[in-house]
């Protein structure tokens, strides 16, 4: 259990015990029947986005992509917060742009939609360039990640992709959880 959600839970179960110590003796004396059940709300979805966020329209090329990255998390049998780290990830690579080789612009020999370089491992030019093949190919690393689920979603991808801009992936995360909420189950 992480250590911010370790002391947020103790917090709130220390005040719920405080507030019946105190409380106790005025409620045993209260009508049950004007009682009503409190609520208590316990964080247990993803971190809220860090940063600043960016924001980019998508073309049909892009949203295809998007899905494609969808089925492929699905396929694996991962969650959604597993589909959101990965398009945002592409969002940063890429901006969901399945690139071939770009000649002089290019980053070495990085292709595709999460900027693969086969030179290191991560397949042939033609399976990097197939998005449900670099989907799977990123996935298995994000698998190895221990962990995972729990960090920000911009530690998770660095640990990944190991770029040289390792804070660069936050600024996508709301646009990602966006886009998987709008096409997970579509």
């Amino acid at each position: 259990m992480n250590t911010i959600f370790r002391k947020s839970v103790l917090s709130v179960a220390g005040l719920a015990f405080a507030g019946g110590v105190f409380a106790g003796p005025i409620a045993a004396h209260a009508n049950p029947v004007d009682a009503k059940p409190a609520a208590v709300a316990v964080q247990t979805s993803a971190p809220k986005p860090q940063g600043d966020q960016s924001h980019i329209d998508l073309n049909g090329e892009q949203t295809a992509n998007v899905k494609a990255i969808i089925a492929a998390t699905k396929k694996a049998g991962l969650p959604e917060r597993a589909a959101v780290i990965s398009i945002a990830t592409s969002l940063q690579e890429s901006k969901l742009e399945n690139l071939g080789h770009l000649g002089d612009r290019n980053d070495h020999d990085s292709l595709g939609l999460f900027q693969q370089r086969p030179s290191s491992g991560w397949g042939t030019p033609e399976q990097i360039t197939d998005p449900e093949y670099s989907t799977t190919a990123f996935l298995k690393g994000l698998k190895q990640v221990d962990r995972w689920q729990d960090m920000p979603l911009t530690d998770a991808a660095q640990t990944v992709q190991v770029s040289a801009y390792p804070d660069a992936y936050a600024q996508w995360e709301q646009q990602a959880t966006d886009l998987v909420g709008q096409h997970w189950n579509s």
